[in-house]
């Protein structure tokens, strides 16, 4: 695989403050602002790291994504529920909060288009917007993402 050089932190910020901002605008509304400044915050921590640019784009929305999931779940309702409600999941999350754990091994484009399709519910034109591609290569990475998780799971 070709390495791809990384770009300057400035340059790649330019590039991809804009399109994470309305990520992030469609997933949190008004808390967007908080969690676009978290999410340049741990890219720029974790940028001397890398050692490929081939996947920023990818990996910016991933983090954008897992910021997102953190503050839905910092902001779960508090009011007490009658004894008799069962909620949709198991453990009360919202299914893009499921999905953080199950989807932690897999690529970085298959899991930001896995979580966004199936967590968040955004179709394929808004994934493609979010990770720089095309509706089939979004729809492409979806379905690769929910075939290794079956995968793993028929191994496990």
């Amino acid at each position: 695989m070709e390495v791809v050089r990384i770009p300057p932190f400035e340059l790649f910020y330019e590039e991809h403050k804009d399109p994470v901002f309305a990520h992030l605008r469609r997933l949190l509304g008004q808390g967007a602002e908080d969690a676009f400044q978290e999410t340049f915050l741990r890219a720029l921590r974790a940028y001397p790291e890398l050692r490929n640019g081939r996947h920023l784009r990818a990996w910016v929305f991933t983090i954008a994504t897992r910021i997102a999931i953190d503050e839905t779940r910092r902001h779960r309702p508090t009011t007490h529920l009658p004894d008799d409600f069962v909620p949709a999941t198991e453990d009360g999350l919202p299914p893009h909060a499921e999905l953080g754990p199950l989807t932690d091994e897999l690529p970085p484009k298959e899991r930001a288009a896995v979580v966004l399709r199936y967590g968040f519910d955004l179709p394929y034109e808004d994934i493609a917007a979010a990770l720089g591609s095309s509706e089939e290569a979004a729809r492409q990475a979806a379905s690769s993402g929910v075939r290794r998780l079956r995968e793993r799971s028929k191994n496990s």
